[in-house]
């Protein structure tokens, strides 16, 4: 479903936004928390960790972190936690980045 304008209750909800903590030592780079991440908020290090393993590190839009939990359940080695800072109220920047990323590629209903 494709938004073209900001809902009228927009005021009443929020995105919660979650900080990333990293314990390097504990990663043994096996990529789950990067793979698992509905926002892609995480990569790849080239660094090293002192077991010789590439932790993950935050993107640039590091701010996308919902603070879904997805990498903290899926770690096992419990290297990753979330932390849930302010929540956001919703602007059209949202929406529009909502519905880009998750619309279907389905043009027929929209006028060229």
């Amino acid at each position: 479903m494709r938004f073209w304008r900001l809902p009228l209750d927009s005021e009443s909800h929020s995105i919660p936004h979650g900080m990333v903590h990293i314990i390097e030592n504990r990663c043994k780079g096996c990529g789950f928390c990067i793979e698992f991440c509905p926002n892609g908020c995480l990569k790849q290090s080239k660094r090293f960790n002192a077991k010789g393993y590439h932790p993950p590190e935050l993107v640039l839009q590091a701010d996308d972190c919902v603070d879904c939990g997805l990498c903290t359940l899926i770690c096992p080695e419990f290297a990753i936690f979330t932390e849930l800072k302010a929540p956001k109220k919703i602007t059209e920047e949202d929406i529009r980045k909502v519905t880009t990323r998750y619309s279907r590629k389905d043009t027929r209903f929209i006028k060229p």
